[in-house]
């Protein structure tokens, strides 16, 4: 059994072990495909056992991360003794993982990097983590814009355990295709756009998750929070680093309600903060909490279209026409009486091509069918909310047809 010391920060909250956690003697202390429940589970485990250890044969990125950090130090032409003493951390495994241009995009892991991002305090690790977080989700929103969408509010919609790094990626994706495919932003300012919304509510991300699961009315404490959440989240920047004034001021000012034009405010930074403002509002909307249902899309998007006067937002109506008001990933009813998917946003955002889970009789149709929601016996007749859809749904067969071409054929 060849053993190295695993580091606590690389070992996935609330996900199987990929490997067998065991002591320095060999001894096993966690199975593979043992889930571990908490920080302070795993802090029990490490008071009472010592370092962690794993035989690196048990785990292809481990093993991977640890010759590879070996290689390194050779090459470095470090002593034996460093050499020796190689430690596997959590940034050795994400330099480990793809994220190449290959292979279809693992929404999971993703949700996990941004997860483990916003809780990083480590100013070098937090910006190289961000980096790649958003290299990716740019990627696969310029490469297959519809699943990206369809990914990340089916995740929204059913996924509430990681509720702040879903909503995260979900408003930046938004405000980038709006800002890319109906502003015309420049890329510099929508790279910047998209930092500010993935980094919007670092000040409240352990507040966010709990209160997504919390049944209970907000405590006083709990409101101070969210009340300051967003100085706080421009102060903790800071701190890591970041000092775009753009970027800070947007998150700084991403909870402000003032309406008007995006022209007619004072400064760049207040343009970004409104986009995001309208889109975290719409996001916000959909998700589930344990204390509420969400809301159906079309009434989220009719939230974000009208400003505070009751006037037609642009920054709303910009972020419409990018993702549509029925988004691909919501369910809707069509004039014949079946219930389908959005996997494509259509010729205007009123029709989308939808991929068919239950008939006009209410049975699952097993293989989807592609609609065209512009033909009139195909036309949206309404919203259905996430949870009123019984079919469960494979994410996989329904992301390919994000893509196909056979979901641009009228059926």
């Amino acid at each position: 059994m060849n053993l190295v010391i695993v580091k606590a920060d690389s070992i996935r909250i609330g996900q199987p072990l990929p490997f067998t956690l065991r002591d320095e003697g060999g001894v096993m202390l966690a199975n593979k495909g043992y889930v571990v429940r908490s920080r302070a589970d795993l802090d029990q485990i490490v008071a009472l056992r010592g370092e962690l250890y794993i035989d690196v044969a048990e785990s292809e990125s481990h093993h991977r991360a640890y010759m590879g950090k070996l290689y390194d130090l050779v090459r470095e032409d470090r002593t034996l003794g460093k050499i020796a003493g190689a430690q596997i951390s959590a940034s050795d495994l994400d330099s480990n993982r793809d994220t190449g241009n290959a292979g279809e995009p693992d929404w999971l892991d993703l949700q996990e990097q941004t997860h483990a991002m916003l809780r990083d305090s480590n100013p070098a690790s937090f910006s190289h983590r961000l980096a790649k977080i958003q290299t990716q989700l740019r990627r696969h929103s310029h490469l297959n814009p519809d699943g990206t969408l369809f990914a990340l509010f089916h995740l929204s919609a059913s996924e509430v355990r990681l509720y702040s790094a879903t909503h995260a990626m979900l408003v930046s994706v938004m405000c980038s295709l709006a800002a890319r495919e109906v502003l015309k932003w420049p890329t510099e300012l929508e790279d910047t756009l998209c930092n500010a919304a993935l980094t919007m509510n670092i000040g409240m991300t352990d507040l966010q998750d709990r209160l997504a699961q919390q049944k209970e009315a907000l405590s006083p404490e709990q409101r101070r929070q969210i009340d300051r959440h967003a100085e706080k989240s421009r102060d903790m920047l800071e701190q890591l680093g970041v000092s775009d004034p753009v970027w800070l001021e947007a998150v700084l000012d991403h909870h402000t309600n003032k309406p008007g034009p995006l022209g007619a405010r004072a400064s760049v930074g207040l343009r970004l903060a409104r986009l995001i403002q309208r889109a975290d509002m719409f996001a916000a909307c959909l998700a589930p909490r344990a204390s509420r249902v969400p809301a159906a899309p079309a009434t989220a998007m009719q939230a974000c279209y009208f400003d505070e006067n009751r006037q037609i937002d642009e920054a709303g109506a910009a972020l419409i026409k990018a993702v549509g008001i029925y988004s691909p990933g919501s369910f809707v009813r069509l004039f014949n009486n079946e219930i389908a998917v959005v996997i494509k946003r259509g010729a205007n955002t009123t029709t989308p091509r939808v991929a068919l889970l239950i008939n006009r009789s209410g049975m699952p149709t097993g293989e989807p069918i592609v609609r065209d929601t512009s033909q009139p016996e195909f036309r949206i007749v309404a919203s259905v909310a996430h949870r009123d859809v019984k079919v469960k749904i494979n994410l996989e067969r329904l992301l390919l047809l994000t893509k196909s071409p056979a979901a641009d054929r009228i059926w």
